[in-house]
């Protein structure tokens, strides 16, 4: 593998996007709780477009059913997801800041791990994680911002995703409609479309940033 610089990196990132962008997203931060389909996506886009610092939050492992979906490869089998997607991000931009966290999240623990984060990505997989996640990030970390996924399974229409401004904290990517719960399968595409909204999201509110 080439060996290229930090100032190289730097370089090309704002030749795509100017300084000002630049630095700013590399002076920013964000939590993915969740790295399957939704977070491992996230977490992705997020270091390609040049984030500075990234808190991944996991306990799984890696399954062969999550190949279908997720960033993972046949070679990550067995590993936690955590160290598979920091593998996989290391090969992307091996200067930016990763911390990993091996750890299911309730509500006991989640003001610990996320305390101090501005945005975090919920990508957990079942709706009541969800919301105790979602509740108790809003009423436990004051500061932090939530941009959650709600319906993005199956094959329907991808237009029908979209970001809904739900409260002052929380932001909902997603069809509202479409879950694994109402028997929808899992696939890539539309997965990849939620987890580029959220993406998306956390990327806008750091450039909106004063």
């Amino acid at each position: 593998m080439a060996e290229i610089s930090l100032q190289e990196l730097q370089a090309a990132l704002r030749e795509r996007h100017g300084e000002h962008f630049r630095r700013k997203l590399e002076s920013a931060s964000a939590a993915v709780a969740g790295l399957g389909g939704l977070g491992s996506n996230i977490a992705v886009m997020l270091a390609r477009s040049g984030i500075g610092r990234l808190l991944l939050v996991d306990f799984d492992r890696v399954e062969l059913s999550n190949i279908n979906r997720q960033q993972y490869f046949l070679e990550h089998i067995g590993m936690y997801k955590t160290a598979a997607l920091c593998s996989i991000i290391q090969r992307i931009n091996p200067y930016m800041e990763i911390k990993t966290v091996n750890q299911r999240i309730t509500p006991d623990n989640t003001a610990d791990i996320f305390a101090g984060e501005r945005y975090i990505a919920e990508a957990l997989d079942r709706a009541e994680e969800k919301a105790l996640f979602i509740n108790s990030v809003l009423s436990q970390l004051p500061q932090a911002v939530i941009i959650s996924a709600s319906g993005m399974a199956g094959y329907s229409d991808a237009n029908m995703i979209r970001t809904y401004h739900q409260f002052s904290r929380l932001y909902v990517c997603g069809d509202g409609q479409n879950g694994i719960e109402d028997g929808a399968q899992l696939m890539a595409p539309r997965v990849a479309v939620c987890a580029g909204h959220q993406a998306n999201k956390i990327i806008q509110l750091i450039m909106e940033e004063e």
